[in-house]
């Protein structure tokens, strides 16, 4: 029997909140059943097992990240699209390190394709009709954003950029500054684009 006030939705919750503390990869069971102050058998009233349990995390993950792109991304084109969808990913990162790299975790076809993983892709591709890209170029845009932003920001939430004399920001900013214009003045954009 589930423990009162103990359910799937604070299970999730939890984990996720450990994860931004102490790290994803970091998360157990035990980890969360000492949170929520039960015993770990209580936790598989809620979740199957451990890697239901990360899966719960990747998926808040994507889905606050969606709704935090589709928030930001309101009323935007161009580089200012571009730059503040980039933003949510980065600021997302900096404040949920663990959720974040939850957001990286593979999922199985099934879950994926319910999972807000899709919207983060049509966003991106809605992104980039204000750069007139035709198939399978903007696929190829996509996979270069997705790229180009989990990396910068990988690399960044490791530490790889602290012992240099420029800013990570400013790095950023020319980072941006440059897939905007590689976007911009791409041959495959369409005539008249």
């Amino acid at each position: 029997m589930a423990r009162a006030g103990v359910t799937s939705e604070r299970v999730t919750r939890a984990a996720a909140e450990l994860a931004d503390e102490i790290g994803f990869d970091r998360v157990t069971g035990s980890a969360v059943a000492r949170r929520l102050g039960v015993k770990e058998p209580s936790l598989y009233a809620h979740i199957a097992n451990a890697r239901e349990l990360k899966v719960r995390v990747a998926l808040l993950a994507l889905e606050e990240m969606a709704d935090q792109a589709a928030a930001a991304l309101a009323g935007r084109a161009g580089k200012d699209a571009l730059v503040a969808l980039a933003n949510v990913y980065r600021d997302y990162a900096r404040r949920h390190p663990g959720r974040y790299a939850a957001s990286r975790f593979e999922l199985d076809p099934e879950t994926a394709a319910r999972s807000a993983g899709p919207r983060h892709t049509e966003m991106t591709r809605a992104l980039l009709r204000g750069y007139d890209l035709p198939e399978p170029d903007q696929t190829d845009a996509v996979r270069l954003l997705g790229g180009a932003f989990h990396g910068y920001v990988s690399l960044e939430l490791s530490g790889s950029f602290r012992h240099t004399e420029r800013s990570t920001d400013a790095s950023w900013a020319w980072a941006l500054d440059t897939l905007d214009h590689a976007l911009r003045t791409h041959p495959a954009r369409r005539a008249g684009g």
